[in-house]
Parts: structure tokens; C-alpha cells; sequence
């Protein structure tokens, strides 16, 4: 008997999945407190930089309301006022927190006090084995595959080969997507590396989406492996960082997940490479500053993080929330409830915030933003349900309440605005009822403090804008970000050019994220989109479509002010010129060119252009390679017959299911086979079938042989 070398390939072209290794995975209750699977020791230090975070945003936020009330309560407050204060308090609070996260961060980064670090690896490798897993629905899978390859192969250089395997989890519900992954996968194969240990499973229905194809990973497979990495479809890691990850976690028993902060790479539209400048520069006082507070009560993301197989299974089933989407059904935002209850179990969730190597990609414009954040929103806004849940940390209520606050923040900047102008309207139009009280001897004036109002915007101002300028100074601290920004003059120019655009885009983001808020309260549920990845441009005349609503508010808004006076048109300009100019900027953002323009000018770079990490390099030359194996998109039944090897490693992988139709009959694969049944040819079935029953008909032995006895067109002729 032959005895396999310990890198071949575990994958066989028969069999792409290792043996199960079953968990079993217990619903959690949020109603009650479970028993903690560990007792973490605790931390006589966390109270110093929560005190400085929350204590000096308090401290800030009750001097800019008092400064506010001074401004508006100059003879005493109208009921418009009031309503503005209100506001003022909740949008100051919100700003004030953030920018006391960022400084406490900037501290940490400079003096490295209270950062939590991954040791160095030195020459060790892990002892037990980690999968990584790469959840995909109707993805590129080329470019899925070449990140699979790409991460198995590197880390088999570094000498750790048999500590990790690599899984593609697929949910995709598009028939071309499913028949290119099992393609990819073959021509992954083919390539007969002998250190890639890749494994490829799809889901025949994608119940509860990513969390749910995360649990059924853990149910089938994950005994067989202590620790499990995440990585989405546009994310990778470098295989040094992997290795310090599963160390780290060898070494730490109390850890359950340690999250990294990924850098956003490969972007090339202007406002990809915008997010990119801004991740990269601003990002990391942000995520120091989250993780120095929140100490072991940190929060996930979703993504690029390690967790703890024993710990995930056991505490972090996920409950279906009563009711109706969007506020019942699955947990959309998965990430930051996982977090929360394995620190209710006990468990440390950490932040890394200094570990290089993560790396994950955005989209490519803001109305792909937008389709992201509709979904993100109505997940957040779930949290509602869940902050309540008994038993959890106060920082895991925390991040939830930051996260519900991040889109709440847009429509309640939006009614400030309003009041402001509705305030404005009252002092121009309505005549001021001088004395609202029968005995009252002094009339109240309905007036502001301008001076003082103009002193409090300036300081806001500053407290926005602050956050970037430590980034910034932070980056300069580093000689290799500094030059990766293109040094001094045009690190600052970048954050200047990054400035106005995103002054100009954030009055649009307050529009669609309120717009996204108000279709939430209402009931509309945002569903479950694949994204774009690169290119993001849009014909002008959808964009103008989209944006169309924006910019009537901003007419209306401009119109409203004018008509009140030229100075409340100045006041409120910043938010009115935003909305006005929102489709061509946003026409012009999406643009490669613009992006690639300001690339060559050496504006918003990174370091990781000047210097592209070997893991870019190898997944891009990977993706080549299996871009040629397996051709130009295609028709998934055409790819199917056309290839007798691909189709019997296709019936191979299919497995048994249960119909889930009434009387256990599946009625879309009964109508499909009927479609079947009246097509002269094969090109005939795919013009009358829908995706859906195309799917039914890929995924049963019944249907594939009914479509491979039909002839071809020209052969039925």
C-alpha cells in the first residue's frame, strides 16, 4: 500500500469533503442566563480607559449642550427649540464618543499602552489544526477558488501545511454561479499542487444565510478542528498572520475569536480608493481606540477573525427572533451577536489592532454602498431585540447600541436640519407670540445667540474633523506608511481631497441611510443581495434615477432656506450643495478612471500599492491561471453537457434532499421537469426555465438525465 505524502491533497475528484466530524450546536436563549462555559479572571484595569472614553465624552457632550442651550434659550426655549436640543443632545453624544474613542486610540498607538498583541511567531507552527473558511453566495469563482489556492499554498511555503485546511462554503442560488465554483474547483484540481488542502461544499438551501452556512460547518466538520478563521469572498490573510493567530489562540485558553482589522486593498474607483485612504489611515486610531476600552469584550465583524470551535459551538447559536422580517426572522447581523454570547459565556473576544497581514476589499461605488448598507441597516436595527437579552456584558450591549446608532444618527441629523429651518421659518413668517402666559412680565423672543452658535459650529467641526488629522499623524509615525501615502505633503493633501469629497457625499449617505431607517419602521425587508466587487460604474441615467430623490430634497431644502434668508441658506449649504450635487459625484466616484487618475498622482495611496503583499500577488496570479482552465462565463447547463467529466463530478457532489413542498413533493423541480418534457432541445429547456427550477433541475439525478437526453438545437433541426 502506497502511503500518501502528508502535503498531497486530501481533495479527490469523487469525494470534496473530508469526513464528518459532528458537533452539536444547542440554540441559545436569550431570555435566560446560561451556566459560563469559562470564568475569566477579571480586569483590574478596564475601568482607566472606559472612564476616559465615556467619561470624557460625557464631559464633552454636557459642555456643547450646555453651549447649545445658551444659543437657543436666549428667552427661553420655544417648543421648535426644544425639539433641536433634543436632537443636538443625541447627535453630540454620538459625535463626542467617537471622537473620545479616537483620541484614547491615537494614545494607545503612539504609547502602546493597553493594546492587545498577537506574539510573534519565531519558528512555531500550530500543534492542532484550524480550518479557514470562505462562505460564498453567487460570487466570482475564479476569484473565490484563487483566494482558496492561494492562502492553502502559502501557508504550505511556510511550513505549516498540515495545520490548516481550506473550505469554500457555498450558498449560491445562481445556477452559472454553482456550475463555475464546481468548475473552479476542478481546474484547482488539475493544477495537481501538492501543498493546496481545499475542500468545496454547497448548501441546497442557504437557510439563515452566512450564519447559518457557518453553523452547518461547525455541525458537520468541527470537531475536527479546535479553531476556525472567516474570511468573506473578497478577504484574505497572509499565511504568517494565520500562523499567529492559531498560536495565539493555542496560547490564550480564555480567548474565544480574535478579530483583526483588515485593510482595504485593491481598490482603484475614486471612492473605493477613498474608503481605502480612509480604512487605512483612519482606521486604525479608531479600531485602537475600540479595542483599548473594550479590553476582552470586544465585538466581531463578520470576518478576517479567529474563533474558538469549543467556544462558538457551544455558545453562540444563533435563536430565530420573533416575528416578521425586518425586525423578526434570522439574525441578519450575525457578527456582533456571536461576539456578545460568547462573552456572556465566558469567553474573551479581542481586538487586534496592530496585526498587518488582514486584508478584505469595499465597493466599488456608493449606490453599491448603498444595496450593502440597506441590508447592514436592517440588521443593526434587529439589535433592538437582542440588546435586551439577559446576561449579556455592558460593552456587548454597547457595541450593539453604537451599531443601532450609526444609521439612527442619519435621519436624526436629517430632523435637526428640519428643526433649524422650521426655527428659521418661525422667526422670518409666524408672528412670535411675545407673551404665551397670562402673568408673564417679560416676553419671550424667539432668537438666537448667533455668536455663540458660529463658535459651537466651529468647535463641532473640529471634534469631526480631529480623528482624521491623529490618523494622520499616527500614519506619519511609521516610515513605511509614511511613504506608502506618498510622505508628509501628500499624506495631507490626500486627507484634504478625502475631506471635501466626503463632505460632499455624507448628505447623501444621511438621505439613503434615513430613507433606509423609515423603510425599516415600516416593514419592508431588505432581502439578501450578491455585491459587485470592481467596477462601478453606472450609466448616467440610472444614477441620476437613483439619486433623483436626493436631489429634489436638496432643492427643497435650498428653496426652503432661501426663502427664509441667504444666511440659513449659508448655514445649512454644506448639507443642500451634498444632495444637489449627488449624482454627478456620484456618477464621477464610481469612475475607474478618476480613481486611477488620482492614483498616478500619487493621492489616496496606500502602502500596499507601492509594495502589493504576496498574497495579492499569488491569489491574482492564481485567478489568471484558472481563468484560462476554465474559459469565459457560461450558460451553467451548457458548461454542464458540454464537459462529461465536470457533469459526473457534479452528480458525485449532489446530495440526498428531503422536498420541502406540500404532501413532500417539490413543486418547483415538478413544473420544472414538465418544462422539460415540452422543450424540443436543450437551448429550448434553458429559454423556459426559471432560475429557480433550473437550480431544481441541477440539483436532482431525475432532472439531469432528462436534460442530457435532449438534443442540441441544431441536431433536433
Amino acid at each position: 500500500m502506497t502511503r500518501v505524502p502528508v502535503n498531497e491533497p486530501i481533495v479527490l475528484p469523487d469525494s470534496p469533503l473530508p469526513a464528518d466530524a459532528p458537533l452539536v450546536m444547542p440554540i441559545q436563549d436569550l431570555r435566560r442566563v446560561p451556566q459560563p462555559m469559562r470564568t475569566a479572571a477579571p480586569d483590574r484595569w478596564a475601568w482607566l480607559p472606559r472612564l476616559v472614553v465615556f467619561g470624557g465624552a460625557a464631559v464633552l457632550s454636557a459642555v456643547l449642550v450646555n453651549e447649545m442651550y445658551g444659543v437657543l434659550a436666549v428667552a427661553g426655549l420655544t417648543p421648535i427649540e426644544a425639539v433641536m436640543l433634543a436632537l443636538f443632545v443625541v447627535n453630540i453624544a454620538w459625535i463626542a464618543f467617537a471622537f473620545m474613542s479616537a483620541t484614547l486610540g491615537t494614545l494607545a498607538l503612539l504609547t502602546g499602552w493597553g493594546i492587545f498583541t498577537v506574539p510573534a511567531r519565531e519558528t512555531r507552527v500550530p500543534s492542532g489544526r484550524t480550518a479557514i473558511l470562505l462562505p460564498a453566495y453567487n460570487e466570482d469563482a475564479v476569484r473565490v477558488f484563487a483566494a482558496a489556492a492561494a492562502t492553502a499554498e502559502g501557508l504550505a511555503e511556510a511550513g505549516a501545511s498540515d495545520a490548516f485546511d481550506v473550505f469554500v462554503l457555498s450558498d449560491s442560488t445562481d445556477p452559472d454561479a454553482w456550475i463555475a465554483e464546481e468548475a473552479a474547483f476542478r481546474a484547482l484540481i488539475r493544477r495537481r499542487s501538492r501543498r493546496a488542502r481545499v475542500f468545496y461544499r454547497r448548501r441546497r438551501h442557504n437557510t439563515e444565510k452566512k450564519a447559518g452556512n457557518v453553523a452547518e460547518w461547525c455541525k458537520r466538520f468541527g470537531a475536527a478542528y479546535p479553531f476556525f478563521v472567516i474570511l468573506d469572498a473578497d478577504s484574505l490573510m497572509e499565511p504568517e498572520t494565520l500562523i499567529r493567530l492559531a498560536l495565539a489562540m493555542e496560547e490564550s485558553p480564555q480567548a474565544g475569536l480574535i478579530q483583526t482589522v483588515p485593510a482595504i486593498v485593491n481598490r482603484n474607483t475614486l471612492f473605493a480608493r477613498l474608503q481605502q485612504f480612509a480604512g487605512r489611515v483612519y482606521g486604525p486610531v479608531m479600531a485602537a481606540g475600540l479595542g483599548t476600552w473594550a479590553r476582552g469584550v470586544g465585538n466581531y465583524w463578520g470576518h478576517n477573525a479567529i474563533i474558538r470551535t469549543e467556544a462558538f459551538v457551544g455558545a453562540a447559536g444563533l435563536p430565530t427572533l420573533r416575528g416578521r422580517p425586518p425586525f423578526g426572522g434570522h439574525i441578519m447581523s450575525h457578527d456582533f451577536v456571536e461576539a456578545a454570547l460568547l462573552r456572556r459565556a465566558g469567553w474573551s473576544v479581542l481586538l487586534a489592532p496592530t496585526l498587518a497581514g488582514s486584508y478584505e476589499e469595499s465597493p466599488p461605488s456608493l449606490i453599491d454602498l448603498a444595496t450593502r448598507d440597506r441590508r447592514w441597516c436592517q440588521g443593526n436595527l434587529q439589535h433592538a431585540k437582542i440588546v435586551v437579552a439577559r446576561g449579556l456584558k455592558w460593552p456587548s450591549r454597547v457595541h450593539m447600541v453604537t451599531g443601532i446608532m450609526s444609521y439612527v444618527a442619519s435621519p436624526v441629523w436629517l430632523m435637526f436640519l428640519i428643526a433649524g429651518l422650521l426655527l428659521a421659518l418661525q422667526a422670518r413668517f409666524i408672528r412670535p407670540e411675545y407673551f404665551t402666559e397670562q402673568f408673564q412680565l417679560f416676553p419671550s423672543w424667539p432668537v438666537i445667540d448667533s455668536e455663540r452658535a458660529i463658535g459651537l459650529f466651529v468647535v463641532t467641526m473640529a471634534i469631526l474633523f480631529l480623528p482624521k488629522l491623529f490618523g494622520l499623524a499616527v500614519a506619519l509615525t511609521d516610515r513605511r506608511v509614511r511613504a506608502g501615502i506618498g510622505g508628509a505633503v501628500r499624506g495631507t493633501a490626500s486627507v484634504l481631497v478625502e475631506s471635501l469629497l466626503a463632505a460632499l457625499l455624507a448628505p447623501v449617505m444621511m438621505a439613503i441611510q434615513s430613507a433606509a431607517v423609515a423603510d425599516i419602521v415600516l416593514g419592508r425587508d431588505a432581502g439578501w443581495n450578491p455585491q459587485r466587487r470592481d467596477d462601478g460604474t453606472v450609466p448616467f441615467a440610472e444614477v441620476f434615477r437613483r439619486h433623483r430623490p436626493h436631489t429634489v430634497l436638496g432643492v427643497l431644502l435650498g428653496a426652503s432656506a432661501w426663502a427664509v434668508s441667504p444666511q440659513v441658506l449659508a448655514w445649512m449649504s454644506p448639507a443642500v450643495l451634498g444632495l444637489l450635487l449627488a449624482a454627478p459625484v456620484s456618477a464621477l466616484t464610481a469612475r475607474l478612471g478618476a480613481g486611477l487618475a488620482l492614483r498616478r498622482a500619487r493621492l489616496l495611496s496606500i502602502p500596499e500599492e507601492s509594495a502589493p503583499p504576496a498574497i495579492l500577488t499569488r491569489a491574482e496570479a492564481t485567478a489568471a491561471e484558472l481563468a484560462e482552465r476554465i474559459g469565459a462565463p457560461r450558460e451553467a447547463c451548457d458548461r454542464l453537457l458540454s464537459d462529461p467529466a465536470l457533469l459526473a463530478f457534479h452528480r458525485a457532489c449532489l446530495t440526498p434532499d428531503r422536498p420541502h413542498g406540500r404532501g413532500g413533493i417539490d413543486e418547483t423541480l415538478v413544473l420544472a421537469l414538465a418544462r422539460l418534457d415540452a422543450a424540443d432541445s436543450i437551448e429550448e429547456a434553458v429559454r423556459f426555465l426559471s432560475p429557480r427550477e433550473k437550480l431544481a433541475v441541477l440539483a436532482d439525478p431525475q432532472g439531469l438525465d432528462r436534460l442530457a437526453l435532449l438534443p442540441h438545437a441544431r441536431a433536433a433541426e
